[in-house]
């Protein structure tokens, strides 16, 4: 009932959130007018080469999990499961397509544990992370000093929370002892609880989770996930920047990285199916920053643009990779509540 009524709660906010973004970029726009002759003027060519490059990039993901995943899971079959997961996650708040991605992880043959695959995902986010700390350290110096101080202190905060995060996730990995002896302790602190099974189930959740922390022990595993973290921001980042040739005459390298990381950014930001709103206020903020603000409705249209065919390639590719698992969308739910509830149960 508490989860539901926080769900809610999280729900209306981001609305609010979204609803507070679009005003704010229709308030931008000079006339409405000028976003319908950029899209109508755009050069829609460079729509398929930036597509190619999006798709490529999720292969190299796939591939990346897989290394986390230490090969429990076949190429295509990571590949299917990861597109169903940004999938949900572009359609619903609250990042449920990962909670989605941990089911039909344990749907597999064999079945890997829930918490090993969210252990994984904890991973994955922060080797983005660092991806993106990387993009805007390109960006910033690709700039040569005309980036705004606000987006050099986010540079740096970020840099910050990815190094710790990643460096404390290591140390667990590597001291699994250490990570098990921790968590009794605080057991101990609660004698029922250690006593009960409540406690022997958090200790058999912790060894699933530190299964899935066991790569970054490994450096030829560890080196192998960074190399395709970085080739799939590479694609992104090459993606960007050719879709950029749709609505302005010259690309620019530094740019392209900035918005790409302040909308991977928004998306970590509480707002309606889509992240709406946010993902395109981020765009035109770095656009703004950097020069290519004016006109407004090209600006805009760009922004639109870029996330409406981010939404497409992960909609197509989602819808084919439900086909893949062979699951609808109603299947998929009532299999994460079951395996929400025989959690609890456990």
């Amino acid at each position: 009932m508490k989860y539901s009524v926080k769900r809610w709660r999280l729900g209306i906010l981001g609305i609010v959130v979204s609803l507070a973004a679009v005003y704010f970029v229709l308030s931008q726009i000079d006339d409405l007018r000028q976003v319908e002759t950029a899209l109508r003027d755009a050069r829609y060519i460079y729509l398929v080469p930036t597509i190619a490059l999006l798709v490529v990039g999720l292969v190299t993901r796939a591939f990346r999990w897989r290394v986390l995943l230490n090969g429990q899971l076949p190429l295509r079959r990571a590949f299917s499961i990861m597109n169903v997961a940004y999938l949900v996650n572009g359609i619903l708040p609250l990042r449920i397509g990962e909670v989605a991605r941990i089911y039909l992880s344990t749907q597999a043959s064999p079945p890997v544990p829930a918490l090993q695959t969210a252990s994984t995902i904890v991973v994955e986010r922060l080797l983005d992370l660092l991806g993106v700390v990387v993009m805007v350290a390109l960006g910033i110096g690709l700039a040569q000093g005309s980036v705004p101080d606000l987006i050099r202190r986010y540079a740096i905060s970020s840099a910050v929370v990815a190094v710790a995060g990643f460096i404390c996730l290591v140390v667990l990995a590597s001291r699994r002892q250490l990570a098990r002896r921790l968590v009794e302790s605080v057991l101990q602190r609660f004698a029922r609880t250690r006593q009960t099974t409540t406690g022997e189930r958090l200790l058999r959740w912790l060894e699933h989770f530190l299964d899935g922390l066991l790569p970054l022990t490994q450096p030829r595993a560890l080196m192998s996930a960074l190399v395709w973290t970085l080739m799939s921001w590479g694609f992104s980042t090459a993606a960007g920047y050719v879709l950029m040739f749709t609505f302005y005459a010259e690309a620019n390298l530094a740019v392209t990285m900035l918005y790409i990381a302040a909308a991977a950014f928004a998306i970590a930001v509480p707002a309606a199916p889509g992240n709406l709103g946010p993902y395109e206020l981020s765009i035109l903020l770095v656009l703004g920053a950097m020069g290519y603000g004016e006109p407004s409705g090209t600006a805009t249209a760009f922004a639109v643009t870029v996330h409406f065919v981010n939404l497409a390639v992960h909609a197509t590719t989602g819808v084919l990779g439900f086909m893949q698992e062979g699951v609808s969308m109603g299947q998929l739910f009532s299999g994460v509540q079951r395996m929400r509830e025989q959690q609890i149960g456990m």
